[in-house]
């Protein structure tokens, strides 16, 4: 018995020094979590305590280059929103399906923003964002019918009249998922709305502004527990655009063109400032801010006349005889070939075992030297100096010049950069040979060469500019949305700059003011308003009765070149053929110089709006 108290007497301080050092430990241990720590976990609580809630920065606005006229505003509008968690499970389809009643909304589209994953959830989600006033007040009416179910207001983008101005400004939609894992670390959010296309697209971060947002109290399950919203954030708007669009320039033009497919540029060849850029069939840019918004874009898309695709820039077709004035820039600079001297066109030209048929036939257009070709767009001379004097290098290396086969870097997305076939790329892409009767059809537009309207137009700027051309734009200015104070002016910036002497791009303008004074394009452009100079060009597509039709032009000639504009129209052959591109420009150049409307201008110019009664070719 003693041993044993002997024992346990030996063992007590052992057992004081472990219980000391037990309690040291653990006494350090509440001294590192509550002192050294505190501020630590102080503020995890407080990031799980509270949540922030966006306040929505209402979208920038648009202007045309007045800075007066309002193109792309905001509404109010209201968002519906439910809250997963306060719908219980027994009540959730009807829930669903009493939402999808009031809203128009498809059921099956609430259940994909709402899949079972997020049933737990006490934050809203937003299942619309353009209800209607009325179907606000139905919900508040019968609220106790709707369960979790919310509304709150937000800014809805509004388009007014835009007309044709629809693939200038695009369109805003709900962010996607590939798109916001891309944007994401840029400020934006998963119920964000962002531009889609046109300038909305380009411009979107400007537009867009800086969301606020206010912090609320919540558990851990998210759920609300405080009313009063604290650490308010105010929103900041987004920059209001100033475009450079003339809106009666544009509208002169949408008239002009009228319901035909193709496409109309007015541009400032000084400044690369687009007046108008009109293309057809457009749609409506206020459907994608509906509840019909996924229909509609899916007819749209189905639509075989393509009306999402801006033909100004997008589609690119066979220059045809515009790219003639390409070949004139050439012979005269390189002189291959004496302007003065003469070449007989009969109509028909054998070569390589097959017929060669001028756009006049037999007996043709008769002995033409340099300015009479292009006046009269005769095939057969330039079939001739093309492939006997300039050659295929020189031919392709001048039109690079001149801007084709390139992307202008115009504001606006998906630009065609069309094509300038050689004999390299020919080879590459089919495995053959390049031949003279590429050269031919190369040296009249046609065959594998493809441009774009705007390239067309940019031919034209080089031409009045001396051998410059500047970068095609639709932004003129930023402004402060508050105040409308100047942010930024845009300047214009030189993109081609060619060494071709001013002699030859003189000689060029006198030869294109010979088209209309004494050529191809005396009957149709009749206006006295302004002198003009241009380019006829007559497509073909393979169809007998049918041509892509052009007119690249400007005006007035003879002025200085900040007082000119350039007009491009392009009709597809797609419409019955009428010859329309030069009949359209006639009345974009009365109409721009006079003041006049568009049905004003086609009477003073003696042309029917509704077409012309010309069924053969003409060039």
């Amino acid at each position: 018995m003693g041993g044993t108290q002997q024992q346990w007497s030996d063992r007590t301080p052992l057992l004081k020094v472990l219980v000391i050092t037990l309690c040291s430990i653990y006494a350090a241990y509440l001294f590192n979590l509550q002192v050294m720590r505190g501020n630590e976990f102080d503020a995890q609580a407080q990031k799980y305590a509270l949540q922030a809630v966006k306040i929505p920065a209402a979208r920038g606005e648009i202007y045309d280059r007045t800075n007066t006229v309002p193109l792309v505003t905001n509404d109010e509008a209201f968002s519906v929103e439910i809250i997963p968690a306060e719908i219980a499970n027994a009540e959730r389809d009807l829930i669903f399906a009493r939402v999808s009643s009031l809203t128009g909304i498809d059921i099956e589209g609430i259940r994909k923003k709402i899949p079972p994953k997020y049933y737990h959830l006490y934050q809203p989600i937003a299942i619309t964002s353009s209800a209607t006033y009325s179907v606000i007040t139905q919900l508040a009416e019968h609220k106790e019918d709707y369960p979790g179910v919310y509304w709150d207001s937000r800014p809805l983008r509004r388009y007014l009249d835009v007309g044709s101005l629809a693939h200038v400004l695009g369109y805003v939609g709900e962010i996607s998922r590939d798109e916001y894992k891309i944007l994401f670390n840029k400020g934006y959010s998963e119920d964000d709305m962002i531009g889609k296309d046109g300038i909305e697209k380009m411009y979107d971060s400007i537009l867009k502004g800086k969301d606020g947002r206010f912090l609320k109290t919540v558990d851990v399950k998210g759920k609300d527990l405080a009313v009063e919203q604290t650490d308010v954030e105010t929103p900041k708007p987004g920059k209001r655009l100033v475009l450079t669009i003339d809106g009666s320039m544009q509208r002169l033009a949408e008239k002009a063109l009228g319901n035909r497919m193709g496409s109309v540029i007015v541009l400032k060849p000084t400044t690369g400032e687009i007046l108008a850029m009109v293309s057809y069939p457009w749609y409506d840019p206020n459907i994608f801010s509906s509840n019909r918004a996924g229909n509609e874009y899916a007819k749209l898309l189905a639509d075989p006349n393509n009306p999402l695709m801006n033909r100004a820039i997008q589609s690119s077709y066979p220059p045809a005889s515009t790219f003639k004035t390409v070949l004139t820039t050439a012979l005269l600079e390189e002189k291959a070939f004496p302007p003065e001297a003469k070449i007989t066109c009969r109509g028909v030209l054998d070569y390589g075992n097959r017929d060669w048929n001028c756009w006049v036939h037999s007996p043709g257009h008769g002995s033409l030297n340099l300015n009479a070709a292009l006046a009269q767009s005769c095939d057969i001379y330039f079939w001739i100096v093309g492939r006997d004097n300039l050659g295929v290098e020189n031919i392709a290396s001048y039109a690079g010049d001149f801007g084709y086969g390139k992307r202008t870097g115009i504001d606006l997305p998906g630009e065609n950069s069309g094509m300038v076939p050689t004999p390299k790329w020919k080879e590459q892409t089919y495995n053959e040979r390049w031949t003279l009767g590429d050269t031919m059809n190369l040296s009249i537009g046609q065959g594998f060469m493809l441009s774009t309207p705007l390239q067309v137009a940019d031919m034209i700027a080089m031409i009045i500019n001396d051998g410059v051309i500047y970068k095609p734009h639709l932004l003129k200015e930023i402004r402060d949305p508050e105040t409308g104070a100047l942010v930024q002016s845009i300047e214009r910036e030189a993109i081609a700059s060619s060494t071709i002497s001013k002699a030859t791009f003189e000689k060029v303008r006198t030869a294109l003011r010979g088209v209309i004074t004494v050529g191809s394009a005396q009957v149709p452009v009749s206006t006295k308003a302004v002198q003009v100079a241009g380019k006829t060009g007559t497509a073909e597509i393979g169809l007998k009765d049918r041509w892509h039709s052009w007119f690249a032009s400007y005006g007035p000639y003879g002025a200085a070149p900040e007082d000119q504009i350039i007009v491009v129209t392009m009709i597809e052959a797609s419409n019955p053929w009428e010859w329309w591109a030069p009949y359209a420009a006639n009345v974009i150049f009365q109409g721009a110089f006079t003041g006049q409307d568009a049905e004003t201008a086609a009477k003073a110019v003696g042309v029917n709006l509704r077409g012309s009664l010309l069924r053969g070719r003409a060039e």
